[in-house]
């Protein structure tokens, strides 16, 4: 097991198009390398320190669920998680090895796709509110963490900064024409609901999650990573009760440490100490171990 966190990465003679919060971007002429690194953010500030393995517990877990999904939602994805590296990459093979993946150019949809299982974060607090989540109206009576009565789709903008916007279908529509808003719905909750039973019967409980799709040769493809505990709310199932907030397989404890310091969640964020670091990186391991039946 490494120690030492993957910060940043170049790769020379290896054009970078895009370093985001977590993620590296190279261009491969026809095709795009992802390679996540082990950065991790909160509060939308990333940490100067990262979390050992995060990366390829990220890239490894996308690649799972492509495995089982791709005979029915096609993905971007080039090359699965045991083909060998292309030759003008074998350079790099030590650092790319297990968090890289080779994808196709497709031309992103201007929306997150989330879909939300069950009542928590901001679809809480706004339902306390108004009895709506992403103003879809929901049942009266319903508890913080409790499931809702079938999953809900409830798009976002994409910010390069700071938070997503909840916009409605409609506003979806409007971005990326009727046709495709319609098609990223019902893949999106048809993923959802697969991912679900299946995570359940692992032990996890997926409350909420987002997607992303692209176009590519005229076709949606599901894009970016998949299902993660980055992208995704997991719970353990056999710690859930409902009516309060839930351990979670993501950044809680980062969160939870930087709740007890007077930062102002502004960069330049606080290094994490290595207990919060080695109680992170066990929760991301625990989590694919669960859901794959293997450890990493």
């Amino acid at each position: 097991m490494s120690d030492v966190p993957l910060l940043s990465l170049e790769l020379p003679g290896i054009p970078k198009l895009k370093s985001g919060k977590v993620r590296e971007v190279f261009d491969l002429g026809d095709r795009l390398l992802f390679v996540a690194t082990d950065r991790i953010s909160a509060f939308d500030c990333i940490m100067p320190n990262g979390i050992p393995q995060k990366g390829e517990v990220l890239t490894q877990i996308s690649h799972f669920w492509f495995d089982r999904t791709e005979s029915w939602l096609p993905n971007h994805r080039l090359a699965r998680a045991g083909d060998a590296l292309p030759p003008e990459l074998k350079p790099f093979e030590a650092q790319l090895k297990g968090r890289s993946m080779i994808v196709c150019k497709a031309a992103p949809l201007p929306i997150e796709c989330v879909v939300r299982g069950y009542l928590a974060g901001s679809g809480w607090k706004e339902y306390r509110s108004h009895g709506t989540v992403c103003g879809i109206r929901l049942p009266a009576g319903l508890k913080e963490s409790d499931a809702l009565p079938e999953p809900i789709f409830t798009p976002a903008t994409k910010a390069e900064t700071g938070h997503d916007e909840n916009i409605p279908f409609e506003k979806a529509a409007e971005l990326t024409g009727a046709d495709l808003a319609a098609q990223a719905r019902d893949l999106s909750l048809k993923l959802y609901s697969f991912a679900r039973d299946y995570a359940r019967s692992r032990g996890i409980i997926i409350a909420d999650t987002k997607f992303e799709f692209g176009v590519f040769e005229g076709r949606l493809v599901l894009i970016d990573e998949v299902l993660t505990p980055d992208s995704s709310r997991f719970w353990p199932a056999d710690q859930y009760v409902p009516g309060r907030s839930q351990p979670s397989y993501d950044k809680q404890y980062v969160r939870d440490y930087l709740e007890t310091l007077t930062w102002s969640k502004t960069p330049p964020a606080p290094a994490l100490p290595p207990e919060v670091v080695a109680r992170t990186q066990a929760k991301y391991l625990e989590a694919f171990a669960r859901l794959t039946g293997r450890p990493l």
